[in-house]
């Protein structure tokens, strides 16, 4: 038994359990009476045969077993939402389950289960890392196609016909009985993204969705729920994230006697699709978390699954870039983006990007989208010369794209009117006048990868900022035999287009963006290199906006952008280097007309600039600690892993009249260590900086803020 303790994935025979462990967490599970797979535990390490009689707190008469589904059915006593919801052709709705067998292979456990009467089976797929305390979970469904006439549970009268797929989630999660519990997640809008929202959890179904086709703006697929008393740094915190970019749906339910559960996955309601026979559907990963550790420890093991497991190349240093748009907007000549690039390339950025309107007839927003060749009246002899001119002064060269779209107003769209999502008896809408290319269709995508391979071959392309800015609308697709599909295959053809051109050129580097922070998960992390987290860059707004971004994904993929003041956004006026402060906190980047900056600016960015490289791998590499005070200020420590360095980014956007500014503790330090503040070269011991904090931490007046650079001695 203490050999199978050491395993990630085992099965204790004995005990009809099988158990999952973390460094910190285990997780059981139990096959029912019933053959449906059912949940025992997920908390800290314990003695999980000590849990084997565990009965549900809504046990009861009515409950043919009272433990939680894995991944709950629509038969028998279940009156919850359901994670998987069919239809057969005879009309019959619902699996029964019998339990066939497991695998485990790699820290990867398969529960292989089959329908008792219809030709469906079903794998719920568990992944645990020896690294990490994330649980992967996804679901596999497959018509069998054919019945087996030696299995007497089968019989001959059922057909081999399609089955209607209503709902087909990734997993089910299930917590341990707390006295309260609190709902964490994300909401906010265009421009007001990734706001941290927490709530007492009513006693009903929660549900949290897009709709849109996309991620969203207006909700994101992570949660995280506790009973009401969890801090920053202590407290147990039970988390999930999808990793999905389309629609999706997370159902909470808290049922009157206290359980709480949740299944989550790709899709929303009433939405349905067909699987024939040998037909097999494979969702998303649904990833789980338990930490003992807070709110604070819940984010650093989610940014360091996604740092080791999720986002490529995470070893590499971010670059300095510089964006066009704010700078130009439509207004693009080959002449003003030379001038911008020798400002760019004094200011140390190394990466430099040309935004909307560099290509068709694209002068306004009405027109051009879909004919990705460079504009002549812009650029008389293409983009090459552009690029080779950043390259010598030093930088990678970048360009915006939006391969999704199309403008009616496009050589196009008078091509190929067909190729867009559209119903033929309702009227399209567009928004932001523009209208989406069906993905899901093989020659669209493959239209898509060759346009933007050749982009990148003809005009030695490094970086694409990928943009996507329209919800789906009137989501048909005529003359296919399974519509719906529409949904699920056009993100999918999204992620094998950007895994192509990441194959075919390896120094490929890509931002996700969709209208700001409209696409933002697991997913999609997977395949770009960061995402733009918001169309707002006033500083002010972004502290919020990141400090939610931040409870789940780390700052390596965070693009944030130095802007002009007043804000393009909210007109706020703010100092230059809080602007900054507030940037350096991910990927930085700049996004002002540096052409209307005088040379005292373009001077002190240059310092910036160069304080941020400085730091810039504890930024995007380092060990994040969140910082609250009661005064008004935020921050983040990012400590080094080994707790040689620390760079600390604090930001006050207001001080209190006859309020002196007050100490701020740095939670990143270890109390019997001692650290060198590099600016004021004084030495402070970890005890006191942790407890009582800095002082002064911030200078007195609006708009503070300080980058903050301590090294560890020994003395």
């Amino acid at each position: 038994m203490n050999a199978l303790r050491d395993e990630p994935v085992s099965v204790d025979v004995e005990h009809g359990l099988f158990v999952l462990r973390t460094p910190n967490s285990v997780y059981a599970l139990r096959i029912g009476e019933d053959g449906s797979p059912r949940h025992v535990y997920w908390g800290e390490p314990l003695d999980v045969t000590e849990l084997r009689g565990w009965r549900s707190p809504s046990h009861s008469s009515f409950e043919a077993d009272p433990a939680p589904d894995e991944l709950p059915i629509e038969t028998g006593a279940r009156f919850g939402p359901a994670g998987l919801r069919v239809r057969f052709a005879d009309g019959v709705r619902g699996a029964q389950w019998r339990y066939v067998g497991y695998e485990i292979e790699d820290g990867v456990l398969r529960i292989k289960l089959e329908d008792r009467f219809y030709p469906l089976a079903c794998e719920l797929v568990y992944r645990v890392r020896r690294d990490s305390d994330v649980i992967e979970r996804w679901t596999e469904v497959r018509h069998t196609g054919a019945d087996d006439p030696d299995d007497p549970d089968l019989t001959a009268n059922v057909a081999p016909e399609a089955i209607v797929i209503e709902r087909c989630d990734s997993a089910s999660w299930t917590l341990p009985k707390q006295a309260d519990y609190r709902l964490s997640h994300l909401v906010g809008g265009w421009g007001s993204e990734t706001q941290l929202q927490r709530d007492r959890l009513p006693v009903a179904e929660t549900v949290l969705v897009s709709r849109r086709g996309t991620t969203s703006h207006h909700a994101n697929p992570w949660l995280a729920l506790d009973a009401g008393d969890a801090g920053e740094t202590s407290g147990r915190v039970w988390s999930a994230a999808l990793a999905w970019s389309g629609s999706w749906r997370i159902a909470v339910h808290r049922d009157p006697v206290g359980r709480v559960t949740f299944t989550g996955g790709y899709g929303h309601e009433a939405q349905t699709f067909r699987i024939e026979p040998s037909e097999r559907i494979v969702t998303p990963v649904f990833a789980g978390l338990y930490s003992g550790d807070g709110f604070g420890g819940t984010s650093r093991a989610w940014h360091e699954y996604a740092r080791r497991h999720v986002l490529p190349h995470p070893e590499e240093d971010r670059p300095v870039l510089y964006n066009s748009w704010e700078a130009m907007g439509f207004d693009l000549t080959e002449a003003k983006q030379l001038e911008l690039a020798g400002l760019a390339a004094r200011t140390g950025v190394e990466l430099f990007v040309v935004d909307d309107g560099w290509f068709g007839a694209r002068r306004d927003d009405h027109a051009g989208l879909g004919d990705w060749t460079t504009y002549p009246g812009a650029f008389p002899n293409g983009l090459r010369p552009l690029a080779d001119e950043v390259h010598r002064l030093g930088m990678r060269f970048g360009l915006w794209v939006e391969p999704e779209m199309v403008n009616a107003d496009s050589d196009l769209f008078r091509a190929h009117p067909e190729w867009v999502v559209h119903a033929p008896t309702r009227q399209a809408t567009e928004l932001r006048n523009q209208l989406l290319l069906n993905l899901a269709r093989t020659d669209v995508a493959a239209w898509v990868y060759d346009t933007l391979d050749r982009l990148v071959r003809e005009n030695d392309v490094d970086f694409f900022k990928w943009d996507m800015n329209r919800p789906f609308t009137e989501a048909a697709w005529p003359g296919a035999p399974d519509p719906d599909r529409l949904w699920a295959l056009a993100v999918q053809n999204v992620y094998g287009i950007i895994d192509r051109l990441r194959e075919a050129h390896p120094g490929l580097r890509i931002e996700g963006c969709s209208s700001g922070g409209g696409r933002i998960d697991l997913g999609m992390l997977a395949r770009v290199d960061q995402v733009w987290t918001s169309d707002n860059t006033d500083p002010v707004d972004r502290i919020e906006i990141q400090a939610g971004y931040g409870q789940v994904y780390p700052a390596a993929a965070m693009a944030a952008w130095a802007s002009d003041s007043p804000s393009p956004i909210t007109f706020r006026e703010t100092p230059l280097r809080f602007r900054f402060h507030v940037a350096m906190a991910g990927a930085l980047g700049i996004g002002g007309n540096l052409t209307e900056w005088s040379e005292a600016e373009l001077a002190e960015a240059a310092e910036l600039v160069g304080e941020y490289k400085e730091v810039r791998a504890l930024v995007q590499r380092g060990v994040a600690y969140r910082v609250q005070t009661a005064d008004g200020v935020s921050g983040v420590h990012y400590a080094a892993p080994d707790d040689s360095e620390h760079a600390v980014l604090l930001w006050r956007p207001t001080m209190r009249f006859a309020h002196e500014p007050a100490p701020v503790p740095l939670p990143g330090l270890r109390a019997g260590a001692r650290y060198r503040d590099l600016f004021w070269g004084v030495t402070y011991s970890g005890e006191v900086l942790r407890e009582r904090g800095l002082e002064p931490g911030l200078p007195a007046g609006d708009y503070a803020s300080r980058l903050i650079r301590l090294v560890r001695v020994d003395e």
